[in-house]
């Protein structure tokens, strides 16, 4: 995993004040290009461009160089070394935030807390070096979610899991140093202040309102759709009343349900569905943007979290956080979200 010595090792760091942990990874500036600007215009690349990146691009000829953890083709596993006809592939990251490296332990320096970063770092590649998620074939997007719950799955079972974070940076504004569509996994030692805040908000209007609020917020939707942008027999897609940036989507099962791996495989299929449609959207809508979406499910901690009910999160890159954002924590959006979910509802009709 290229980690060279005891003070390369990926680091989790704790706010003293706001609880909130960071990870410091040093082992991942080893990427020779860790620290170069990027051109924008240049990412993704121009056609004419497109033939020779994909002939040296390392994800599309990851299987030539790895053994995978697994490899799927077309809704089924593959056994091993038989990947020539692979889809997706679940590698593990050579450049990893969290790693294997024994216990998790707490420790002080000075006042702080810190812990090693131990956990699981996985990759997600899809095979297509061009086709982003919304313009695979609904199948694909179905296989993409069934690995995405078989490596949620495995990985909640293993000893240092205390959280799984799913996520997709899609182009070079939303994080993304690879322009080969992929996806990665985390298992976490840990559960941060945000996911924890996010947690006992939920608990605290459950214990006082007797219901979730997740499935109010879905009652309100489909009563009142104007922030509505589509929806199907499981899921919907809506932008929500206080979004912390514009446009930003979230979709939910209709189901209450805590984990996302309670899914079930007809859930899946509508899953696919729904995030075809909402990443169609913001393609037409917003010519492209970039964009990061991300699981919110309950921790995998042994824990009692029914209360909560998991859903995606899609947030296209439409403006930089300025001072007052950064400063306050607080959006300034030039848009509602009413206005905004009209808009990409006209995209998908």
């Amino acid at each position: 995993i290229f980690v060279t010595s005891r003070q390369d090792l990926p680091q989790l760091r704790q706010n003293l004040v706001t609880g909130e942990w960071v990870v410091i990874a040093s082992n991942r500036a080893q990427r020779p290009d860790s620290f170069i600007k990027k051109n924008l215009s240049s990412f993704p690349p121009a056609k004419n461009q497109k033939n020779d990146l994909e002939k040296d691009c390392i994800f599309c000829q990851i299987l030539k160089k790895e053994v995978p953890i697994l490899a799927w083709s077309n809704n089924r596993e593959l056994a091993s070394n038989q990947y020539d006809d692979w889809t997706i592939a679940v590698v593990a990251n050579k450049y990893p935030a969290f790693i294997l490296t024994g216990e998790a332990r707490q420790k002080k320096i000075g006042p702080y807390q810190t812990m090693t970063a131990t956990g699981h770092h996985e990759l997600v590649i899809t095979k297509s070096h061009s086709l982003t998620i919304d313009q695979l074939p609904l199948a694909s997007i179905q296989e993409i979610f069934t690995v995405f719950q078989q490596r949620y799955r495995f990985l909640a079972q293993q000893p240092h899991s205390q959280y799984i974070a799913i996520f997709h940076n899609q182009g070079l504004a939303a994080g993304a140093s690879i322009a080969h569509p992929h996806s990665q996994i985390i298992a976490m030692p840990t559960i941060d202040a945000n996911i924890e805040n996010n947690l006992m908000g939920t608990k605290r209007f459950w214990q006082k309102q007797g219901q979730c609020p997740h499935c109010l917020i879905i009652d309100d939707n489909q009563k009142k759709p104007d922030r509505v942008v589509w929806e199907n027999k499981h899921f919907i897609v809506f932008a929500p009343f206080a979004p912390k940036s514009a446009f930003t989507l979230q979709i939910y099962p209709k189901k209450h349900q805590a984990y996302f791996d309670q899914a079930s495989g007809q859930q899946l299929k509508d899953l696919a569905q729904a995030f075809k449609m909402a990443l169609k959207s913001l393609r037409r809508g917003l010519n492209n943007p970039d964009y990061n979406f991300f699981l919110n499910s309950a921790p995998c901690d042994n824990q009692n979290h029914d209360y909560y009910h998991w859903h995606w999160q899609i947030m296209p890159k439409t403006q930089i956080w300025a001072g007052f954002e950064l400063g306050a924590g607080i959006e300034i959006s030039t848009i509602s979200p009413e206005d905004s979910a009209k808009y990409l509802r006209k995209q998908i009709k």
